[in-house]
């Protein structure tokens, strides 16, 4: 029988397991999020494009949980997961808590700010995950456990076997409630059916001002020049700032600060007559690392013009991109392969195996801030002050195809990854 993922996820080959001490939850996250967005948006040049690496290794975490064996292993070189639980619960438990400790530290400025006239919202965060299973269903105890202990993952029993349709809407009228609804359908039409067994969801959301807002007078509609070179006047927000800057090859990185600088917002502009792809090809989790330190120190000068964008992906099967990607056995390739005994014990014509992958995310950016949702649903079936006389700045035209990321400067990881050729 099948276990399906409803999720965002994705695979790079490294070596097996990796040792504990080397394990950096916030690297795996973003090895993952690239070699995703490398196998699936170059076939669709023209689309706007984004996902949530930090959401894609978060749930797919709680598949790997139950995952024993070569299947366990396989997981392990395609998520760069080291083989100990409690490390992995470690690394992906770290990070939720930096979040939600940014969220509070935000609400004590947010009525700084207020007291001395000021009107700013602090950053709203929320992270979710939940189990979704078959009532009466053999699940092991020690993995319900383990989920809902490690993970904040706690179980709800729902009957897929006789109301498939009816668990579908559960599912995803809880990720919507999560999501603020923003994403209201993860689960398409047909995702569950009488076979599914068990759902696992990590839901996320983030609204998060600038540090210092663009000043709504100033959008004006300007040209945004697509890959074929047509061009469209967008709202464009303009911006003239001591920002984290850095020209490398083929490319401009400008970094815009969230509430706090805990968060920021990064541009990754490819140069004229270069395509976002062509960068995307030789970007490493290492050069996001880098990134992340980007507006400590010296700041540069720069006179941004950035278009106003919203980003919905829809919900994106991933099952066979992840077989490509070498999750084979987890999909039960050869059959009989899969390996989630963790999960619930293996019965003759019984056991659970990957069948499938969805994930749905959803972005807005404007002059106050920026809104973003991500929905990784796992199911397992039967599965970002002038000077005085200040120098001339540099002028950042973000006015044709560019990449950007959501990133936590302190570790590095990337909530979201994406692409804009037309910010409408």
């Amino acid at each position: 029988m099948k276990l399906r993922v409803l999720s965002l996820m994705l695979a790079f080959a490294q070596p097996s397991f990796l040792r504990a001490a080397d394990f950096d939850a916030a690297a795996a996250a973003n090895q993952v999020g690239l070699a995703l967005y490398r196998h699936l948006a170059p076939s669709k040049p023209d689309d706007n494009f984004v996902l949530s690496p930090y959401s894609i290794e978060s749930a797919l975490a709680l598949v790997y949980a139950g995952a024993d064996g070569e299947t366990r292993a396989e997981m392990a070189r395609v998520l760069h997961l080291p083989s100990d639980d409690q490390t992995v619960r470690s690394g992906f438990g770290e990070l939720h808590s930096a979040f939600d400790a940014i969220a509070t530290r935000t609400e004590n400025t947010a009525k700084e700010r207020r007291r001395d006239g000021g009107a700013v919202d602090p950053i709203e965060w929320h992270e979710a995950n939940r189990l979704f299973g078959q009532q009466g269903y053999a699940f092991r105890d020690s993995f319900l456990n383990l989920v809902n202990d490690g993970y904040a993952a706690p179980f709800a029993p729902l009957d897929f076997k006789h109301a498939a349709e009816n668990a579908r809407t559960t599912i995803n009228d809880w990720v919507a409630n999560q999501t603020k609804h923003r994403i209201d359908e993860v689960v398409p039409d047909g995702g569950i059916n009488a076979r599914t067994r068990l759902v696992l969801v990590n839901a996320i959301y983030l609204k998060a001002p600038w540090q210092d807002p663009f000043e709504k007078d100033d959008t004006e509609p300007r040209p945004f020049y697509s890959a074929g070179g047509a061009s469209r006047n967008v709202p464009t927000m303009i911006k003239t700032a001591d920002l984290g800057y850095a020209k490398e090859s083929n490319l401009t990185v400008v970094a815009l600060n969230y509430l706090d600088r805990d968060l920021q917002f990064l541009i990754l502009l490819a140069d004229k007559g270069r395509s976002p792809e062509a960068v995307a090809a030789k970007l490493t989790a290492d050069d996001f690392a880098r990134w992340s330190k980007i507006g400590e120190g010296n700041k540069t000068l720069v006179a941004l013009y950035l278009p106003r964008f919203h980003v919905e992906s829809g919900t994106i099967p991933l099952g066979a991109s992840l077989r490509a990607l070498g999750m084979k056995s987890a999909f039960d390739e050869p059959a009989g392969s899969a390996n989630f005994d963790r999960i619930a014990p293996r019965k003759p014509g019984d056991y659970l195996a990957l069948s499938d992958v969805f994930h749905d995310t959803f972005i807005a950016l404007n002059e106050d801030g920026t809104e973003a949702a991500a929905a990784t649903v796992g199911v397992v079936l039967s599965t970002f002050a002038v000077a005085a006389k200040p120098p001339k700045p540099v002028e950042v035209r973000v006015d044709r195809p560019f990449l950007f990321a959501i990133q936590h400067r302190a570790s590095g990881v990337c909530l979201f990854l994406g692409r804009v050729t037309d910010p409408r």
